[in-house]
């Protein structure tokens, strides 16, 4: 007889604390995918039952609750982690119960675990377009704001690395913020930026306190049409909590954009809008942990297990249609092909698409086989030359 026993898999976002907002999206985007499995007939008629933590954007609590997950209510499988440190407090978890980690957010890279699969992006898919489309249309000279931790450290590392490849290229300024900072903090920053006058600013401030940078930003009077922020993280979620007149002229790389016109993009996001209303704007963040959830169940149906050894040859190598395009992990890194986009913040409030890569990119999570000259033929223009600035 057919077992039918519910699977459980564990799902680790946070409903609280300073990266609350858009994990909450992340979370809702794994409710939507295991919704749309179940309501298809689950995985071989098995329903798919997520047990939810709530890690309060809290590193060690990830840690925690990830064994919890794993030790009390037997999951084999987690979807979790927004930040960079919440992810490396759950690797050595994992890998210690051999279970494995979908994580959907695009990150520093320079990292491999066989008890990991990355399906947000590496620096060749978001770092290096995004330094090759700001440093063509505004200028090579970069001043660097990000908050206190892994993430911000390494990819400035790695913008710098792609700008000083420029010719004229310079980092004029280079500041961190804790995740708890006050607007008063970001005060001497913006005034420094606005004597140094850099042609951008790359941002990888994350959570409550990008609202406030980008609010210090405009308060400074200064234009993006002139000098624009380009970031890695700010998504339509951080825009709509600072408002649609603040983010306007920023912009963002990212494989995904509410905006993308595609019939499967509207499609999706029509069928989560009707289930879930406006509580979450769809992001990058929420595209990802939409669609590694489907590359699982996928996997499950063809494994008919999800003990880690008997479902990752499964998982590697699959492919699925997500709202970005085809995506596929790679069976070598545990990395996702993705689709780069430059996105402009417009009037109201969403992302406009400046250039992408309509083919998809292979991740290079070590930037083995990429070099900053390859963007100028992988990123073809949306949009006219004029409307960049």
């Amino acid at each position: 007889m057919a077992n039918k026993d519910p699977i459980k898999v564990g799902v680790l976002f946070s409903r609280e604390g300073a990266t609350s907002r858009v994990e909450t999206s992340m979370l809702l985007g794994t409710i939507f995918a295991i919704r749309e499995i179940n309501d298809a007939g689950g995985l071989d008629g098995r329903e798919l039952v997520p047990v939810h933590y709530d890690p309060q954007s809290s590193a060690m609590r990830y840690a925690d609750l990830a064994s919890r997950l794993i030790l009390d209510e037997k999951v084999n499988v987690i979807f979790g982690c927004y930040m960079s440190s919440s992810r490396k407090a759950v690797i050595p978890v994992v890998e210690r119960w051999n279970k494995l980690l979908f994580y959907p957010t695009l990150y520093e890279g320079f990292e491999f675990s066989p008890n990991v699969i990355y399906t947000g992006g590496t620096p060749n898919q978001h770092s290096a377009p995004l330094a090759n489309f700001m440093s063509r249309h505004f200028g090579p000279r970069v001043y660097m704001v990000g908050s206190d931790y892994i993430f911000p450290y390494e990819s400035n590392r790695t913008m710098s690395d792609f700008i000083l490849q420029c010719p004229g290229g310079k980092k004029l300024g280079e500041r961190y913020v804790s995740l708890d900072s006050q607007e008063r903090d970001f005060t001497a920053i913006v005034r420094d930026i606005k004597d140094k006058q850099p042609d951008f600013v790359f941002s990888t401030v994350v959570g409550k306190t990008t609202r406030m940078f980008y609010q210090a930003f405009a308060d400074a009077g200064l234009d993006p049409l002139k000098m624009p922020i380009a970031s890695l993280s700010t998504t339509e979620t951080e825009v709509a909590e600072m408002g649609k007149r603040i983010g306007q002229g920023h912009y963002t790389a990212g494989p995904y954009f509410r905006s993308i016109k595609t019939p499967g993009n509207e499609d999706c996001v029509s069928r989560f809008v009707k289930l879930f209303g406006d509580r979450v704007e769809p992001n990058m963040l929420w595209e990802a942990a939409y669609f590694q959830v489907h590359l699982f169940a996928n996997a499950f149906i063809a494994a008919g297990s999800d003990e880690h050894d008997i479902l990752l040859p499964h998982v590697l190598g699959s492919e699925f249609d997500a709202p970005q395009g085809r995506v596929r992990v790679d069976p070598v890194t545990h990395h996702t092909k993705l689709y780069p986009r430059i996105g402009r913040v417009d009037a109201t409030g969403q992302f406009t698409i400046m250039a992408e890569a309509a083919g998809g990119i292979e991740p290079d999570p070590y930037l083995v086989s990429h070099t900053f000259d390859d963007w100028g033929q992988a990123l073809s223009l949306v949009a006219q030359d004029g409307q960049h600035g």
